[in-house]
């Protein structure tokens, strides 16, 4: 909610995901500081990350607050889905003493940041020059993020959906394997977030330990990303590319149905550490197998967004229109 109170700063922005929460202050129009990150799991409640972020920063008075977090955000009362944390918005606002607390999907926060990403912090991977029209977002992480971005009025309207959560559409025998797989251990649905997420990568190894009759469970998402990277496992290095694959399938599956002429962009905080490997990875061919529409999807341009905290920057363009401010 918001009292109609003046906009003083400065304002908290935060960017939580299953994993990490993510702060800064905004202290004037388009000033982020005191950038930091919180492990979740390290606290309690938000409200306890919250006090201890504001508690370091050593900062006066916040009135307004807006936080993107990994979650549907449908009514007043949030659990998070990748996380323990559970909260009523507008209790947390008075708890924490705010006139404003806006909360918002994490990937509708970062779609809203994509008019604003400077070039040099993003990465083009095939395609050629975006055209005015809508954009498209999906990412993995904890979990799998999925947006879009329509032009409407002069400016843009992002899109607050749960696209992670579609089901799983195998494209060859080896996913339909991978499907199989999934299936018996979690039941008849098999969303898309079970592959294209850092447990995802386990999931995958998993899989293809079991079909080699060893035993699953044996390796993190961080380890089978540094060994597949530096080539020191073959069974890291093809859940890698497996993983690539299935992301093209899903991120032209996205950019056909919102008609993403603007271009694919790439969030998340697994993709952006695959590096060049992701340029040659199965990632643009599957991305372009579209039949009929392979020269469609061939023309669209992928981005994959290295930007430190972009997420924040889409929150406080959320803020302030909330407030009925102008962009700073």
């Amino acid at each position: 909610m918001s009292t109609g109170q003046p906009n003083p700063f400065p304002r908290l922005l935060a960017d939580i995901g299953g994993t990490n929460a993510r702060f800064a202050l905004e202290t004037a129009p388009g000033v982020l500081e005191d950038i930091d990150v919180l492990p979740c799991k390290d606290y309690p409640t938000l409200v306890d990350a919250i006090r201890s972020y504001l508690e370091h920063a050593a900062t006066r008075a916040v009135h307004h607050a807006a936080i993107g977090i990994a979650n549907p955000v449908t009514g007043d009362y949030v659990q998070m889905t990748n996380h323990h944390w559970a909260f009523s918005i507008e209790a947390t606002r008075r708890e924490l003493g705010f006139s404003t607390l806006l909360l918002l999907n994490d990937f509708t926060a970062l779609a809203m940041s994509l008019p604003f990403l400077p070039a040099d912090e993003l990465v083009q991977v095939g395609g050629g020059e975006p055209r005015h029209g809508a954009k498209a977002l999906i990412g993995a992480g904890t979990g799998l993020g999925v947006s879009g971005l329509l032009p409407h009025g002069g400016g843009w309207v992002a899109i607050a959906g749960e696209g992670g959560h579609v089901a799983f559409a195998p494209g060859n025998e080896e996913e339909v394997a991978l499907w199989r797989y999934a299936q018996r251990r979690f039941g008849e649905h098999v969303s898309a977030e079970r592959f294209l997420s850092g447990p995802g990568l386990e999931l995958i190894y998993d899989a293809l330990a079991e079909a080699d009759g060893e035993a699953a469970g044996q390796l993190p998402a961080a380890a089978i990303s540094e060994r597949g990277l530096s080539g020191t496992c073959p069974r890291c290095a093809q859940t890698l590319a497996l993983f690539c694959g299935m992301l093209g399938n899903a991120a032209a599956n996205l950019a056909v149905t919102l008609g993403a002429v603007g271009g694919v962009y790439i969030g998340g905080g697994i993709v952006p550490r695959f590096g060049d490997m992701f340029a040659h990875s199965p990632f643009r061919a599957r991305f372009e197998a579209k039949g009929r529409f392979r020269d469609y999807t061939r023309a669209l341009p992928v981005y994959v967004i290295h930007s430190a905290y972009p997420a924040l920057t889409g929150v406080q363009a959320a803020l302030r229109e909330h407030l009925g401010e102008r962009d700073a």
